[in-house]
């Protein structure tokens, strides 16, 4: 008399439900990554009531010491206009402003006339309050 088993187990592994996952965690690190802000020069930035997240295309630092990076490029005042015109060469991009809460407002006006003279959106990073 043989005796048999009417449900076989299947040894075999699906690996489909497994590269979902790692699909997905790969596009959600992706995403995060880009919120990240540069971290070249150290700027205190100001606070606000409302602080969004936006995607930054370019960046432009200002540290209370007066030195300026354009996408953690460091640059001299002079410079700021010709590194603008060529990151957003033919495109509207995004500008977001880092600006140290001690630095002069002249500043943060004329890097913003310049950037928006480029026709790009101009934003400044701040922080929300405590």
């Amino acid at each position: 008399m043989a005796l048999q088993s009417k449900h076989k187990v299947d040894a075999s592994f699906s690996m489909s439900s497994m590269t979902d996952i790692i699909f997905l965690l790969l596009i959600f690190f992706m995403l995060t990554s880009s919120f990240i802000t540069p971290s070249g020069l150290p700027v205190n930035l100001p606070s606000s009531e409302t602080s969004d997240i936006v995607m930054q295309e370019v960046t432009v630092t200002v540290t209370k010491d007066l030195r300026f990076s354009v996408n953690d490029k460091v640059v001299t005042r002079d410079q700021i206009k010709n590194e603008l015109t060529t990151l957003l060469k033919d495109k509207k991009g995004q500008v977001v402003l880092h600006i140290d809460k001690q630095v002069p407002v002249e500043y943060l006006v004329e890097i913003g006339g310049i950037a928006a003279s480029l026709e790009a959106n101009v934003s400044i990073a701040t922080q929300p309050y405590k």
